[in-house]
């Protein structure tokens, strides 16, 4: 027949000396009378139900591994657990706080960088429409040599191969088509 641990008669103290000699059925019992204070005060310390079963388990863990550097003359067993499990909740809090910090200072550093982003290629999209307009408004054949010579980036006689005229007549659609969208230009007020 199991007997059954009366929680109210076993005394921390006691049990704490016990865990401090490896005495592992001393460890199950502090458990069994310390785990419901310890996950209370981490669970209103963290809001987090399931942040505060893990800092119980690892406020325990540590409880086995540092039973040695326990001290009964600076207080009571059960204080030492409590306090080990109220900086422990605190740190994880701050640790908490801080992720999601630099979480969101990373999500409005990326939403900057693709609000920038967007708004770039808009005026380029903008400024690429009016200029095209521009080009597009100065006619032919002088609209043909300028896209071939500039967005082409052919040369004179290039220019001249590709449409069928003297070298003379491509140089002069290429000046005089220079000349009509300097005109474009400043009568729109500039790109």
């Amino acid at each position: 027949m199991t007997q059954v641990l009366d929680l109210d008669s076993v005394d921390p103290d006691r049990l704490l000396e016990s865990v401090r000699a490896g005495d592992k059925v001393a460890f199950a019992e502090l458990y069994d009378v310390l785990a419901p204070q310890v996950l209370g005060l981490t669970t209103h310390i963290l809001r987090d139900r399931a942040q505060a079963e893990e800092v119980t388990q690892e406020v325990f863990v540590e409880v086995w591994q540092r039973a040695h550097t326990f001290d009964p003359h600076r207080g009571s067993a059960k204080s030492w657990v409590l306090r080990l499990a109220k900086s422990r909740a605190i740190d994880r809090l701050r640790s908490w706080r801080s992720s999601q910090a630099r979480d969101t200072d990373d999500f409005n550093s990326q939403l900057t960088t693709w609000v920038a982003a967007a708004e770039d290629e808009a005026q380029q999209r903008l400024e690429s429409e009016e200029l095209q307009e521009l080009i597009d408004s100065i006619g032919e054949p002088h609209r043909s040599a300028l896209m071939l010579a500039y967005f082409g980036e052919l040369t004179h006689q290039e220019i001249a191969d590709a449409t069928g005229v003297a070298l003379g007549t491509a140089k002069t659609r290429v000046r005089d088509g220079l000349q009509k969208l300097r005109k474009a230009v400043s009568l729109k007020g500039g790109l």
